[in-house]
Order: C-alpha cells, then structure tokens, then sequence
C-alpha cells in the first residue's frame, strides 16, 4: 500500500481495497453501497466490540413485522420501567430504564410490550454462537453484546478481522433479522466506546492514532468504573472530560485517588490490558415484576415472589449453572431501591430454596411500607455440579430437588401450566 492510500472496507459487499487520502467516494465502487468504512488502522486492529442495537426491541419487531415502522417500548405497565426503546421511540426521548408513564408521555403512541426474557435469551445464545464461529474467544457482557478478540484468524477465515466482522454482521442479521453495531480499536476500552460512535447498524474504528482526539472531548461518565457518585466527585475537582483527567498528569490523580486514580488515569491515556476471558459466563441471573398496585405485607409479596423463583430456577437450569448467593431486590413507592443478599450452602438452582431464602431476606421488610417492585436472583454463579445435596444442615435438599426436577420435567413435555405448586396461586 502507497503512503498516501488507506485501506477501505465496503460493509455490504466485503470489498477491500486500499484508496488514496484523496478518494472521497460515498459509494462502493464493487456494489453501490455507501456503508464505506476507511481508516489507516482498518486491517491491523483486532479487539472489537459487539453491540446488539435495541436488541429487546428489534426481537419483537422481527417476531411481529407489522411494528417496523412504529415505536416499541418493552417494558412493564405504566408503572414499570422501560427495559427497551427501538430507534423510532428514541427519536421522541424514551430511554432504556425510564419510568413507563414518562415515556409515555413523551410518545403515547408507542407499542407497549411485556419482556419475553426466555425468547431474547433463546436468540442472544444463536447471537453468540454466531460469534463463535468467527473466534473462540468471545466474551459475553450481557445477552446482548460481547468482546470478540480476533488476533491470528486472519489465515483461518482467509480475510482480516475487519472483514471478518463485517461479514459476521450481515450474517447475523440475515439469518436472525437482529442488527448490530461494532467498535474496532486495540483495547476493550475504546472498542466498547467505538460500538457506540455509529448506531443502530454501525463500524466504528479506533486506532492507536486517534486517542487523543477521540477521548479528549468525552465526558468523564464515559469512563469505565465512573458512576454518579465519583463522576459527581470529579466534576467537584475540576474534571469535567477525558482530556481534563489525561492532562493533570498519573502521579496527582493517584495522590488524589489512590487506586481509583491509577485506574482513571489509565483509561485516560487509552490503556486497557485486560484481555478477552473467553467462556465467562453471566454474573447473575435475576428477574423482577412491577405491581399494578403498591404492595404491603408478607402474604401479598410473598405470592408476587413464587413465579420469580420459578423464572431464575428455569433460567439457572437452562444456563447449567447454581447460586451460591440469593438476593432480593424491592423498590418503594419513591423509587428508592433495597437489596438484600445472603449465601446459600451448597448452591442451589432450585426455586424452592430460592423462593424459602428471599422469604427470609423478605420478612424484616415485608410489613415496613409499601413496595412497587419485587425481584428475587442468585450470583456468586458456578457450574451445577454439587448443588442442592443433602447434608447435615438440610438433609431434605435431595428429595426437594428430585421433585422440583421431576415436575420439570412434566413441564417440559406438557408445558409450564400442566402443574402448579400451591404456592403459586395468588391471594384473592
């Protein structure tokens, strides 16, 4: 390549070449496209980013194509929380965990649907296995989005991993109808930062060359790690970007934040060596439910609590892995939020003893003031091997888990409603 060319990459079609600085075509020569991407950097950088965009959102809109072109908010009743917007409810100001009556308010024309946690999990995993065929070391952040290290596979798919990705993001949505954005840079730092430049459908690029211009002017919430709190902090000390902590040096930002400085002061110089843990698997698995109606009382929550375990106790067995940590989430009338946690021994993925432990965290504050939500989960996650065995302590886990399994199992074959614990009929 010339020192005056730049490789470019045509998104749609795969086509690669390298194209003078000074060729500013908006169309692929090879296809017609305009989804051109050219950088300097393009086919050297291999750590990316991968982004699902309105992933709740564009499921149910693919599950049903006569929402294309209207606005889709999932999430619970006017008194939920918006779990999703797609990008036409997004051009009216709905956001992703604004309250429901608010987003309302800015588009009460939007198409308001329930979570259908099990289908978006169904097509986050045929996401990943997409993924997966690209590289093995894929890094799952959530359902929706996932690190993918690329390095060395440029002899494997006979393309760099520019290529590579590009090629991966028009599979995925042709097969699965589900769109992505990327970010390409040298660290998973800015290729996270980078998914975000262009969406929905974007590639953006980071190169080592561009860090200083790109991070400078970013606010210092952008910062991984930085939460209200310490941003609040920072700003109060004068650091209000990137390029405001970059400047004041490594040695003041430790002397004045300890560990914490080291770490700001790190990915204010674009620095990130963590490296892609391929196989991790998901920190927690939790679900919640918002009332119609504000609840107090043992008995109330308790009936909201039951269907909740079930949900964890079906997604932990799905995902093969145990809890060896229970937590209940409540949210008051204000929005204030508690959480309680408490470790479980041996680890469990039935929803009994989930149910029968959250009750226990439940109790102190069942009867205190009335609540709007109620969520229960477990964390600490590890393989299922040795969970829910009888011991000394609970010498019934066994048997509890034989039969847990064996209406499982009835389930399975005749699906969720062909059996119902008592517990799971609510007060009337």
């Amino acid at each position: 390549m010339e020192a005056a060319e730049i490789p470019r990459l045509c998104r749609d079609c795969g086509d690669l070449r390298p194209v003078s600085l000074t060729d500013h075509r908006s169309r692929c020569p090879n296809c017609g496209s305009p989804r051109l991407i050219a950088h300097a950097e393009l086919t050297d950088l291999s750590i990316a980013h991968i982004d699902c965009d309105a992933f709740y959102a564009t499921v149910e809109k693919r599950e049903d194509p006569s929402l294309i072109e209207k606005p889709v908010i999932v999430g619970g009743g006017r008194r939920g929380v918006v779990s999703a917007a797609c990008y036409v409810a997004r051009r009216f100001g709905v956001r992703s965990a604004m309250p429901m009556f608010k987003a309302l308010s800015l588009c009460p024309d939007a198409v308001v649907i329930r979570p259908r946690m099990e289908l978006y999990a169904q097509v986050g995993r045929q996401v990943r296995a997409i993924m997966r065929d690209a590289t093995p070391l894929v890094e799952a952040l959530s359902i929706d989005e996932a690190f993918l290290d690329l390095t060395g596979t440029a002899k494997l798919h006979r393309a760099v991993p520019a290529e590579t990705l590009a090629k991966l993001a028009r599979q995925i949505e042709a097969e699965l109808g589900v769109t992505v954005s990327i970010g390409l840079a040298p660290n998973k730092f800015l290729a996270k930062m980078a998914s975000e430049i262009d969406k929905p459908r974007g590639f953006a690029v980071v190169g080592r060359n561009d860090i200083r211009a790109f991070l400078d002017p970013q606010p210092i919430r952008a910062l991984w790690g930085v939460g209200p709190k310490l941003e609040e902090k920072l700003q109060r000390d004068g650091y209000k970007t990137i390029g405001d902590l970059f400047a004041v040096g490594r040695d003041r930002l430790i002397e004045r934040y300890g560990s914490t400085g080291l770490h700001l002061s790190q990915l204010a110089a674009g620095e990130d060596a963590r490296k892609i843990e391929p196989g991790r698997e998901s920190k927690s698995v939790s679900a919640e439910t918002t009332f119609n109606n504000d609840l107090i009382g043992a008995e109330a929550l308790h009936a909201e609590l039951w269907p909740l375990a079930e949900k964890v106790s079906r997604r932990m067995k799905r995902e093969n892995v145990a809890a060896r940590t229970i937590v209940l989430t409540l949210r008051t009338t204000k929005f204030k939020r508690f959480s309680r946690r408490i470790g479980v021994q041996p680890p469990t993925q039935l929803a009994t003893v989930l149910f029968e432990t959250a009750q226990k965290l439940l109790a102190p504050l069942a009867d205190a003031e009335p609540y709007r939500l109620i969520g229960v989960g477990g964390t600490d996650l590890v393989p299922p091997e040795g969970a829910d065995t009888s011991d000394l302590v609970d010498p019934t886990r066994g048997r509890t888990a034989a039969v847990e399994r064996a209406i499982d199992a009835l389930r399975a074959k005749h699906g969720n409603a062909s059996i119902t614990k008592g517990r799971g009929f609510k007060p009337t």
